[in-house]
Protein backbone atom coordinates (compact mmCIF):
# COMPACT_ATOMS: atom_id res chain seq x y z
CA UNK A 1 0.00 0.00 0.00
CA UNK A 2 1.25 3.42 -0.43
CA UNK A 3 1.54 5.56 2.08
CA UNK A 4 0.39 9.25 1.01
CA UNK A 5 0.67 12.45 2.94
CA UNK A 6 -2.35 13.39 4.22
CA UNK A 7 -3.38 17.34 3.35
CA UNK A 8 -6.53 18.21 4.45
CA UNK A 9 -7.98 15.35 6.94
CA UNK A 10 -10.93 17.40 9.06
CA UNK A 11 -12.35 14.97 11.47
CA UNK A 12 -15.49 15.22 13.14
CA UNK A 13 -13.96 14.81 16.30
CA UNK A 14 -10.48 15.67 17.72
CA UNK A 15 -8.58 12.67 18.16
CA UNK A 16 -7.47 12.12 21.81
CA UNK A 17 -4.09 12.29 22.29
CA UNK A 18 -1.88 10.60 26.11
CA UNK A 19 0.88 13.11 26.39
CA UNK A 20 3.30 10.73 28.10
CA UNK A 21 5.45 13.10 29.56
CA UNK A 22 3.81 16.10 30.04
CA UNK A 23 6.24 18.38 32.27
CA UNK A 24 9.40 17.79 29.74
CA UNK A 25 10.64 19.75 26.76
CA UNK A 26 8.72 17.55 24.01
CA UNK A 27 5.86 17.25 25.94
CA UNK A 28 5.48 21.23 26.16
CA UNK A 29 5.97 21.37 22.74
CA UNK A 30 3.54 18.33 22.14
CA UNK A 31 0.52 20.43 24.38
CA UNK A 32 1.52 23.63 22.09
CA UNK A 33 1.09 21.79 19.25
CA UNK A 34 -2.48 20.69 20.61
CA UNK A 35 -3.77 24.02 22.12
CA UNK A 36 -2.94 25.30 18.16
CA UNK A 37 -4.66 22.24 16.67
CA UNK A 38 -8.22 24.47 16.12
CA UNK A 39 -9.77 21.31 17.60
CA UNK A 40 -8.24 18.63 15.43
CA UNK A 41 -6.03 16.82 18.71
CA UNK A 42 -7.24 16.94 22.64
CA UNK A 43 -4.65 16.70 25.61
CA UNK A 44 -7.19 13.52 26.88
CA UNK A 45 -4.52 12.32 29.53
CA UNK A 46 -1.54 14.11 30.95
CA UNK A 47 1.13 11.94 32.69
CA UNK A 48 3.85 12.91 34.81
CA UNK A 49 6.87 10.98 36.96
CA UNK A 50 6.74 13.58 40.02
CA UNK A 51 5.97 17.24 38.82
CA UNK A 52 2.33 17.47 40.35
CA UNK A 53 2.54 21.14 40.65
CA UNK A 54 3.25 21.45 36.62
CA UNK A 55 0.55 19.09 36.19
CA UNK A 56 -2.15 20.52 37.93
CA UNK A 57 -1.53 23.97 35.83
CA UNK A 58 -1.44 21.90 32.97
CA UNK A 59 -5.02 20.00 33.82
CA UNK A 60 -6.34 23.86 34.44
CA UNK A 61 -5.47 24.64 30.90
CA UNK A 62 -6.03 21.48 28.49
CA UNK A 63 -9.19 19.74 30.85
CA UNK A 64 -7.75 16.06 30.61
CA UNK A 65 -10.20 13.11 31.18
CA UNK A 66 -7.59 12.13 33.21
CA UNK A 67 -3.89 12.43 34.60
CA UNK A 68 -1.14 9.90 35.97
CA UNK A 69 1.58 10.65 38.11
CA UNK A 70 3.70 7.61 37.66
CA UNK A 71 5.47 7.83 40.98
CA UNK A 72 3.58 6.91 43.99
CA UNK A 73 6.24 8.45 46.10
CA UNK A 74 5.53 11.97 44.65
CA UNK A 75 4.09 14.85 46.38
CA UNK A 76 0.26 14.45 45.78
CA UNK A 77 -1.03 17.47 47.54
CA UNK A 78 -1.17 19.75 44.88
CA UNK A 79 -3.79 17.25 43.06
CA UNK A 80 -6.22 18.65 45.58
CA UNK A 81 -6.56 21.37 43.31
CA UNK A 82 -7.45 19.59 40.23
CA UNK A 83 -10.81 20.44 38.54
CA UNK A 84 -13.45 17.93 39.24
CA UNK A 85 -13.97 15.62 36.74
CA UNK A 86 -10.47 14.52 36.24
CA UNK A 87 -9.71 11.00 36.91
CA UNK A 88 -6.48 11.04 38.85
CA UNK A 89 -4.32 7.75 38.78
CA UNK A 90 -1.01 6.34 40.27
CA UNK A 91 2.22 4.30 40.08
CA UNK A 92 3.53 2.57 36.38
CA UNK A 93 0.87 0.07 35.75
CA UNK A 94 -1.66 2.81 36.27
CA UNK A 95 0.18 4.24 33.03
CA UNK A 96 0.84 1.44 31.17
CA UNK A 97 -3.54 0.95 31.92
CA UNK A 98 -3.76 4.34 30.80
CA UNK A 99 -2.57 4.46 27.51
CA UNK A 100 -4.47 1.18 26.26
CA UNK A 101 -7.83 2.74 27.14
CA UNK A 102 -10.47 2.64 24.09
CA UNK A 103 -10.86 6.38 23.98
CA UNK A 104 -7.02 6.99 23.01
CA UNK A 105 -6.28 7.78 19.43
CA UNK A 106 -2.45 8.93 19.90
CA UNK A 107 -0.29 8.14 22.82
CA UNK A 108 2.95 10.87 22.55
CA UNK A 109 5.84 8.57 24.19
CA UNK A 110 7.93 11.64 25.34
CA UNK A 111 9.59 9.94 29.16
CA UNK A 112 13.15 10.02 28.95
CA UNK A 113 14.82 6.19 30.01
CA UNK A 114 14.18 2.73 29.78
CA UNK A 115 10.97 2.83 31.63
CA UNK A 116 9.49 4.21 28.48
CA UNK A 117 9.39 1.06 26.86
CA UNK A 118 6.91 -0.78 28.79
CA UNK A 119 4.46 2.20 28.36
CA UNK A 120 5.39 2.00 24.39
CA UNK A 121 4.89 -2.15 24.83
CA UNK A 122 1.31 -1.44 26.29
CA UNK A 123 -0.20 1.04 23.59
CA UNK A 124 1.39 -1.28 20.70
CA UNK A 125 0.00 -4.44 22.38
CA UNK A 126 -3.48 -2.31 22.29
CA UNK A 127 -3.13 -1.92 18.55
CA UNK A 128 -2.14 2.01 19.45
CA UNK A 129 -0.52 4.68 17.14
CA UNK A 130 2.61 5.85 19.14
CA UNK A 131 3.88 9.00 18.52
CA UNK A 132 7.60 7.99 19.68
CA UNK A 133 10.14 10.11 21.48
CA UNK A 134 11.44 7.88 23.82
CA UNK A 135 14.94 6.63 22.15
CA UNK A 136 15.36 3.57 24.58
CA UNK A 137 12.91 1.80 23.85
CA UNK A 138 13.53 1.10 20.60
CA UNK A 139 17.56 0.71 21.41
CA UNK A 140 16.70 -1.44 24.38
CA UNK A 141 13.64 -3.84 22.52
CA UNK A 142 13.68 -3.19 18.67
CA UNK A 143 13.30 -6.36 18.06
CA UNK A 144 10.42 -6.70 20.21
CA UNK A 145 8.46 -3.78 19.22
CA UNK A 146 9.56 -5.11 15.87
CA UNK A 147 7.31 -8.02 16.12
CA UNK A 148 4.82 -6.25 18.50
CA UNK A 149 4.23 -4.08 15.63
CA UNK A 150 3.51 -6.91 12.87
CA UNK A 151 1.53 -8.84 15.47
CA UNK A 152 -1.15 -6.20 17.17
CA UNK A 153 -1.70 -3.62 13.97
CA UNK A 154 -0.23 -0.91 16.08
CA UNK A 155 1.24 2.15 14.19
CA UNK A 156 4.84 3.70 14.79
CA UNK A 157 5.72 7.22 14.36
CA UNK A 158 9.11 8.97 14.95
CA UNK A 159 9.02 12.32 16.99
CA UNK A 160 13.03 12.63 17.22
CA UNK A 161 13.65 15.97 14.15
CA UNK A 162 16.55 13.05 12.19
CA UNK A 163 14.15 10.38 12.19
CA UNK A 164 10.80 12.30 11.36
CA UNK A 165 12.87 13.66 8.72
CA UNK A 166 13.87 10.35 6.98
CA UNK A 167 10.35 9.39 7.30
CA UNK A 168 8.98 12.15 5.48
CA UNK A 169 12.02 11.51 2.71
CA UNK A 170 10.50 8.28 2.42
CA UNK A 171 7.13 8.92 2.08
CA UNK A 172 7.62 10.17 -1.25
CA UNK A 173 7.96 6.11 -2.27
CA UNK A 174 6.95 2.73 -1.04
CA UNK A 175 6.15 2.04 2.79
CA UNK A 176 4.44 0.19 4.87
CA UNK A 177 1.42 1.94 6.01
CA UNK A 178 1.92 1.22 9.83
CA UNK A 179 5.33 2.09 10.33
CA UNK A 180 8.14 4.05 8.91
CA UNK A 181 9.93 0.91 7.18
CA UNK A 182 11.85 1.08 3.97
CA UNK A 183 10.58 -1.23 1.40
CA UNK A 184 12.57 -1.78 -2.00
CA UNK A 185 16.06 -2.23 -2.88
CA UNK A 186 16.65 1.16 -4.49
CA UNK A 187 17.92 3.03 -0.90
CA UNK A 188 21.68 3.49 -0.42
CA UNK A 189 21.61 4.93 2.31
CA UNK A 190 20.39 6.38 5.63
CA UNK A 191 22.40 10.11 6.54
CA UNK A 192 21.58 11.23 10.34
CA UNK A 193 22.83 14.78 10.61
CA UNK A 194 24.01 15.99 13.71
CA UNK A 195 24.82 19.43 15.39
CA UNK A 196 28.22 18.48 16.81
CA UNK A 197 27.11 19.71 20.07
CA UNK A 198 28.84 22.38 22.12
CA UNK A 199 32.46 20.61 21.83
CA UNK A 200 32.87 19.76 17.98
CA UNK A 201 35.43 22.02 17.59
CA UNK A 202 37.22 21.07 21.39
CA UNK A 203 40.84 18.97 21.62
CA UNK A 204 40.85 15.63 22.86
CA UNK A 205 42.92 17.64 25.53
CA UNK A 206 40.19 19.94 26.31
CA UNK A 207 37.44 17.28 26.49
CA UNK A 208 39.12 15.62 29.51
CA UNK A 209 38.43 19.09 31.41
CA UNK A 210 35.27 19.50 29.89
CA UNK A 211 32.80 20.55 32.72
CA UNK A 212 29.04 19.78 33.05
CA UNK A 213 28.28 23.87 32.44
CA UNK A 214 30.14 23.37 29.10
CA UNK A 215 28.19 20.15 28.31
CA UNK A 216 24.72 21.92 28.83
CA UNK A 217 25.81 24.88 26.34
CA UNK A 218 24.14 23.16 23.14
CA UNK A 219 24.45 25.38 20.42
CA UNK A 220 20.99 25.37 18.47
CA UNK A 221 18.80 23.01 20.64
CA UNK A 222 17.10 23.40 24.17
CA UNK A 223 16.90 20.41 25.68
CA UNK A 224 16.10 18.49 28.80
CA UNK A 225 19.76 18.12 30.62
CA UNK A 226 20.61 14.20 29.72
CA UNK A 227 19.75 14.55 26.60
CA UNK A 228 22.01 17.71 26.17
CA UNK A 229 25.40 15.70 27.60
CA UNK A 230 24.69 13.17 25.10
CA UNK A 231 24.83 15.64 22.40
CA UNK A 232 28.10 16.55 23.73
CA UNK A 233 29.39 13.18 23.66
CA UNK A 234 27.61 12.22 20.69
CA UNK A 235 25.80 9.23 22.51
CA UNK A 236 22.53 10.92 21.08
CA UNK A 237 23.88 10.49 17.98
CA UNK A 238 24.68 7.02 18.74
CA UNK A 239 21.15 6.03 19.89
CA UNK A 240 20.03 7.06 16.69
CA UNK A 241 22.12 5.52 14.87
CA UNK A 242 20.64 2.25 16.96
CA UNK A 243 16.83 3.71 16.80
CA UNK A 244 17.50 4.42 12.66
CA UNK A 245 18.28 0.54 12.40
CA UNK A 246 15.05 -0.62 14.26
CA UNK A 247 12.52 1.86 12.69
CA UNK A 248 13.68 2.04 9.01
CA UNK A 249 14.55 -1.59 9.01
CA UNK A 250 17.89 -1.16 7.46
CA UNK A 251 21.59 -2.82 8.13
CA UNK A 252 23.52 -0.77 9.92
CA UNK A 253 26.02 -0.41 7.23
CA UNK A 254 22.81 1.56 5.52
CA UNK A 255 22.97 4.33 7.98
CA UNK A 256 26.02 6.84 8.38
CA UNK A 257 26.32 10.74 9.95
CA UNK A 258 27.39 14.08 8.98
CA UNK A 259 27.96 16.72 11.31
CA UNK A 260 25.93 19.92 10.47
CA UNK A 261 26.63 22.68 12.69
CA UNK A 262 23.57 24.94 12.12
CA UNK A 263 20.24 22.16 12.41
CA UNK A 264 18.41 22.92 9.13
CA UNK A 265 19.22 19.85 7.33
CA UNK A 266 17.80 17.10 9.64
CA UNK A 267 18.54 14.48 7.90
CA UNK A 268 19.01 12.64 4.27
CA UNK A 269 18.23 9.86 2.29
CA UNK A 270 20.44 8.87 -0.82
CA UNK A 271 19.08 6.41 -3.30
CA UNK A 272 21.38 4.14 -5.59
CA UNK A 273 20.82 6.50 -8.26
CA UNK A 274 23.06 9.03 -6.48
CA UNK A 275 19.25 11.66 -5.54
CA UNK A 276 19.65 12.76 -1.91
CA UNK A 277 16.63 13.65 -0.28
CA UNK A 278 17.01 15.71 2.54
CA UNK A 279 13.80 17.68 5.00
CA UNK A 280 15.02 21.42 6.18
CA UNK A 281 13.10 23.55 8.49
CA UNK A 282 14.59 26.06 11.77
CA UNK A 283 15.47 23.62 14.56
CA UNK A 284 12.15 23.20 16.49
CA UNK A 285 10.48 20.07 17.76
CA UNK A 286 7.00 21.05 17.04
CA UNK A 287 7.32 20.16 13.51
CA UNK A 288 7.94 16.71 13.75
CA UNK A 289 5.58 15.95 16.72
CA UNK A 290 2.79 17.85 14.70
CA UNK A 291 3.87 15.33 11.65
CA UNK A 292 3.52 12.21 14.46
CA UNK A 293 0.38 13.42 16.30
CA UNK A 294 -1.58 14.73 13.17
CA UNK A 295 -0.23 11.50 11.35
CA UNK A 296 1.12 12.56 8.45
CA UNK A 297 -1.26 15.28 8.32
CA UNK A 298 0.32 19.00 6.44
CA UNK A 299 -1.51 21.68 8.72
CA UNK A 300 -0.30 24.83 9.86
CA UNK A 301 2.23 24.76 12.39
CA UNK A 302 2.91 27.08 15.72
CA UNK A 303 6.59 26.90 14.85
CA UNK A 304 9.27 29.22 13.41
CA UNK A 305 9.44 29.72 9.57
CA UNK A 306 12.28 30.45 7.17
CA UNK A 307 13.16 34.01 6.20
CA UNK A 308 14.24 33.23 2.29
CA UNK A 309 15.23 36.65 1.91
CA UNK A 310 17.84 36.13 4.03
CA UNK A 311 21.44 34.73 3.30
CA UNK A 312 22.37 31.22 4.91
CA UNK A 313 24.98 28.71 4.51
CA UNK A 314 24.52 25.18 5.40
CA UNK A 315 27.74 22.98 6.23
CA UNK A 316 28.61 19.35 5.95
CA UNK A 317 31.41 17.62 7.96
CA UNK A 318 32.59 14.18 8.82
CA UNK A 319 32.48 12.73 12.32
CA UNK A 320 35.78 12.51 14.31
CA UNK A 321 35.28 9.47 15.78
CA UNK A 322 38.74 9.68 17.32
CA UNK A 323 37.48 13.10 19.12
CA UNK A 324 34.19 11.03 19.98
CA UNK A 325 34.25 7.52 19.90
CA UNK A 326 30.52 6.83 21.38
CA UNK A 327 29.11 7.04 17.68
CA UNK A 328 31.43 4.13 17.00
CA UNK A 329 29.55 2.31 20.00
CA UNK A 330 26.44 3.00 18.10
CA UNK A 331 27.21 1.08 14.96
CA UNK A 332 28.77 -1.58 16.94
CA UNK A 333 25.24 -2.23 18.73
CA UNK A 334 23.35 -1.18 15.69
CA UNK A 335 25.02 -4.30 13.99
CA UNK A 336 24.88 -6.80 16.46
CA UNK A 337 21.42 -6.24 17.80
CA UNK A 338 20.53 -8.27 20.88
CA UNK A 339 21.29 -7.55 24.29
CA UNK A 340 23.95 -4.64 23.49
CA UNK A 341 21.31 -1.85 23.59
CA UNK A 342 20.25 -2.41 26.52
CA UNK A 343 23.49 -2.55 28.15
CA UNK A 344 24.88 0.84 26.30
CA UNK A 345 21.84 2.89 27.09
CA UNK A 346 21.78 1.92 30.89
CA UNK A 347 25.37 2.32 30.63
CA UNK A 348 24.92 5.76 29.90
CA UNK A 349 22.39 6.59 31.91
CA UNK A 350 23.94 5.85 34.97
CA UNK A 351 27.78 7.33 33.70
CA UNK A 352 25.88 10.69 32.82
CA UNK A 353 24.51 10.85 36.34
CA UNK A 354 28.07 10.45 37.65
CA UNK A 355 29.16 12.81 35.07
CA UNK A 356 26.19 15.64 36.14
CA UNK A 357 26.89 15.02 39.93
CA UNK A 358 30.68 15.73 39.19
CA UNK A 359 31.92 11.97 40.03
CA UNK A 360 33.34 11.52 36.75
CA UNK A 361 35.13 12.81 33.71
CA UNK A 362 33.71 13.97 30.81
CA UNK A 363 34.89 11.53 28.59
CA UNK A 364 34.69 8.79 31.04
CA UNK A 365 31.20 8.19 30.07
CA UNK A 366 31.95 6.48 26.66
CA UNK A 367 34.51 4.34 28.47
CA UNK A 368 32.19 3.56 31.15
CA UNK A 369 29.90 2.42 28.26
CA UNK A 370 32.34 0.38 26.26
CA UNK A 371 33.06 -1.70 29.49
CA UNK A 372 30.02 -2.39 29.91
CA UNK A 373 29.31 -3.95 26.79
CA UNK A 374 32.59 -5.96 26.92
CA UNK A 375 31.87 -6.84 30.09
CA UNK A 376 28.10 -8.36 29.93
CA UNK A 377 26.92 -11.85 28.61
CA UNK A 378 25.39 -11.41 25.14
CA UNK A 379 22.47 -12.67 24.56
CA UNK A 380 21.29 -12.44 20.42
CA UNK A 381 17.26 -12.61 21.58
CA UNK A 382 16.57 -11.31 24.74
CA UNK A 383 12.74 -11.34 25.84
CA UNK A 384 11.37 -8.00 27.52
CA UNK A 385 12.01 -10.07 31.28
CA UNK A 386 15.57 -10.26 30.12
CA UNK A 387 15.79 -6.89 28.69
CA UNK A 388 14.66 -5.24 32.45
CA UNK A 389 17.02 -7.31 34.35
CA UNK A 390 19.91 -6.75 32.26
CA UNK A 391 19.02 -3.46 32.94
CA UNK A 392 19.30 -3.81 36.40
CA UNK A 393 22.59 -5.56 36.05
CA UNK A 394 23.71 -3.24 33.78
CA UNK A 395 23.01 -0.29 36.25
CA UNK A 396 24.42 -1.87 39.31
CA UNK A 397 28.07 -2.67 37.41
CA UNK A 398 28.52 0.21 36.43
CA UNK A 399 27.36 2.06 39.71
CA UNK A 400 30.13 -0.21 41.55
CA UNK A 401 32.70 1.07 38.65
CA UNK A 402 32.16 3.95 39.23
CA UNK A 403 32.27 4.04 43.17
CA UNK A 404 35.75 1.81 42.71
Amino acid sequence: MDADINVNRSPSTPQNIAVIGASGSIGSSALDVIASSNGRLRASILAVHRSTRQLIQLAQRFQPDAVVVSDPTADMSPLEELPKGIEILVGEEALNEAVRRPEIDVVLLAIVGVAGLRSTWSALDAGKTVALANKEALVAGGALITDLLNTKGGKLYPVDSEHSAIFQCLLSRRVDARTPRVCGDDLKRIILTASGGPFRTWSLDQLKRATVQDALKHPTWKMGAKITVDSATTMNKALEIIEARWLFDVDSDKISVVVHPQSIVHSMVEFIDGAVLAQLSPPDMRLPIQFALEETTRTACPTRQFDWTRAMQLEFLPPDFERFPAMKLGFEVAKVGGSAGVVLNAANEIAVDAFMNRRISFDSITKLCRRALDGHNYDPSPTLTDIFKLDAWTRKETEKWISQ
